[in-house]
């Protein structure tokens, strides 16, 4: 985090039944420092026959810098057409995260089980994609996957690849989900994370594989003041990103989940 404190970024998953227009102005209006985009963003909007640039032409309307771009997973341990196929795609969206003035791009880990050693070949191949955007990539681990899972599987990939455009998403949701902590970063080097995203997790039991239940800071489980003086502590300096996907969000007012987000998340920093 920079000494002026952290830059919070809204996440679009979180207003995910809102038109990007309106979800943009709503994480303005707030007071969010910047947007968040996903591979889904574009997709909805070819699908809208909307131009190709629609998107970079509503975001760069509203003044909101983008804080990361997302691509498509799956790539880790893909063959053939469909390897290439998702290979192009992350290509295209680094291309699109520079043309936004955008440093970042991330992907969550593959769901299933696969060698760690191709894992890290596949890590190598698309940071040399991302190195030539001169963007890096944040690597989510997901607690609800089979394998990368936790913050330990996914740092072993990362040190085999060893590429100096890959890193880090840390994020509190999955940290919590996964039995870890923050003193989980206590022997992680301040220049692994590149990205950090941020929701509470729901107390009590929870369903395996189920991950629409987020909830803004203060609600749930997740240790957020713990969780921040960690990240600060390893001199973080980039966007934090509210990630909170709830079908019971969606269904209010998008201005009011973006506010009251906020809200919470300034509470407990």
């Amino acid at each position: 985090m920079s000494a002026a404190g952290p830059r919070l970024a809204l996440h679009t998953w979180t207003l995910d039944t809102t038109p990007l227009p309106d979800a943009v102005t709503a994480a303005r209006t707030a007071g969010w420092d910047a947007i968040e985009l996903r591979r889904l963003d574009w997709t909805r909007a070819a699908q809208a026959g909307r131009a190709v640039t629609w998107v970079e032409d509503t975001v760069r309307a509203s003044g909101l810098p983008v804080a990361c771009v997302g691509v498509k997973f799956g790539w880790m341990w893909a063959d053939g057409a469909e390897r290439e196929r998702l290979l192009r795609v992350f290509d295209e969206q680094c291309a699109r995260a520079k043309a936004l003035g955008c440093a970042t791009v991330m992907s969550p880990v593959d769901k299933g089980t696969g060698d760690v050693a191709h894992a890290a070949a596949s890590v190598r191949e698309v940071g040399d994609i991302a190195a030539r955007y001169g963007v890096r990539l944040a690597i989510e681990f997901n607690s609800q996957c089979d394998q990368l899972n936790t913050l330990e599987r996914v740092r072993e990939v990362l040190a085999k690849a060893a590429h100096r455009h890959c890193g880090l998403l840390f994020d509190a949701y999955h940290m919590q989900r996964s039995g870890g902590s923050p003193r989980s970063l206590d022997d992680v080097r301040g220049d692994e994370i590149v990205y950090v995203q941020f929701s509470d997790v729901p107390r009590g039991e929870l369903k395996r594989g189920e991950v629409l239940n987020r909830l803004p800071p203060g609600q749930g489980a997740v240790p957020f003041k713990e969780f921040f003086a960690a990240v600060r502590a390893k001199d973080y300096a980039g966007f934090m990103s509210y990630e909170a996907p709830n079908p019971g969000a969606w269904a209010r007012p998008p201005s009011d989940v973006a506010a009251e987000a906020l809200a919470a998340t300034r509470a407990v920093l």
